[in-house]
């Protein structure tokens, strides 16, 4: 599902999560165009964040939902948009392992 995408100017930015069958989170954005200059050579960087099985329920009470809630469910209601950076800090300043991978050219 997709959480941000945003054009402004030349610059791109995306957001997706889904779950894999072994019921990992998994955060996935890219950022394309003159911002990445910071972090990247050509323009494009990449990042993959994923969350273990056991961990998504913590995730849904990171993100104010209710015990059973569908992770993908909640964050489609709450987490899209402008509100996916305050998800993507949430995860950052909490405690819950993330395995992040991170590609910049």
């Amino acid at each position: 599902m997709t959480l941000r995408e945003e054009r402004d100017g030349d610059d791109y930015r995306h957001l997706a999560a889904y779950v894999d069958a072994e019921g990992r989170l998994h955060v996935d954005g890219q950022d394309l165009g003159p911002a990445t200059a910071i972090v990247s050579d050509d323009g494009e960087y990449e990042w993959y964040k994923t969350i273990a099985a056991g961990d998504v329920p913590r995730v849904v009470a990171l993100l104010d939902g209710q015990p059973g809630d569908d992770v993908l469910d909640l964050l489609a209601r709450n987490w899209t948009g402008a509100r996916s950076y305050e998800l993507e800090r949430r995860l950052r300043e909490s405690d819950i392992p993330v395995e992040l991978f991170v590609w910049s050219g």
